[in-house]
């Protein structure tokens, strides 16, 4: 997978939150996106994603027989792309469980797991029939991080990762990077180094402000 950013920029209003970002982002790469807080780290992830659209330029994507810009591509991108971040939310009337099976319907989980082994993998077995309504921040976040890692998707687009996690939290995070990561596309939006140490590539949403 290759996303492409050519000369693209986002406004709102009259503020431009970045400008001029000519970059490319190739699977098995491993990318952070820095700057302090409201500096428009989480904006460029979501134009990245194509949950919004740019203002100016162009994002496009290269995946085998997939190729071309959004527009040529329609909604199918969202198929390749899976992302944790603080601001979605989970259906907390459900059970995990039963979140984890409806998440799988609209987005195939990894074929060498299974939802049962998932929920080991985080640790959460006790609570695997409990609503998620009742579960404390540090456990909805890894839920949050599980349809990411383990959704079948060739991009992987963390923001925050590691918000309301703990030491032991934050341990199975940089894990499931390690084991899940090695050949995908991963890029981190943070200020927080603990969450981005293992990326090789850092953009500095910074060097893209309007003057």
């Amino acid at each position: 997978m290759k996303i492409s950013l050519t000369n693209t920029g986002k406004r709102f209003n009259r503020d431009w939150i970045f400008r001029h970002i000519n970059y490319q982002f190739i699977s098995g790469t491993h990318y952070a996106i820095t700057g302090s807080n409201g500096s428009g780290k989480s904006t460029l992830l979501q134009v990245i994603s194509g949950a919004i659209a740019s203002s100016e330029g162009a994002v496009s994507y290269q995946l085998s027989a997939i190729s071309g810009q959004r527009s040529a591509i329609g909604d199918k991108i969202y198929r390749y792309i899976s992302i944790a971040a603080p601001y979605l939310e989970l259906i907390e009337e459900m059970t995990l469980k039963e979140f984890l099976l409806f998440h799988s319907r609209f987005k195939p989980l990894l074929s060498s797991l299974t939802i049962d082994s998932i929920i080991k993998i985080l640790t959460l077995e006790a609570a695997t029939n409990k609503q998620i309504r009742y579960f404390s921040s540090g456990m909805k976040q890894r839920v949050k991080l599980a349809q990411s890692f383990f959704s079948d998707t060739p991009v992987v687009l963390l923001d925050e990762p590691c918000t309301n996690l703990d030491a032991e939290g934050i341990a199975l995070y940089h894990q499931l990077v390690n084991d899940y990561c090695k050949n995908r596309l991963v890029i981190v939006s943070s200020n927080d180094e603990v969450e981005y140490s293992f990326c090789k590539e850092i953009i500095k949403i910074g060097d893209y402000k309007k003057l």
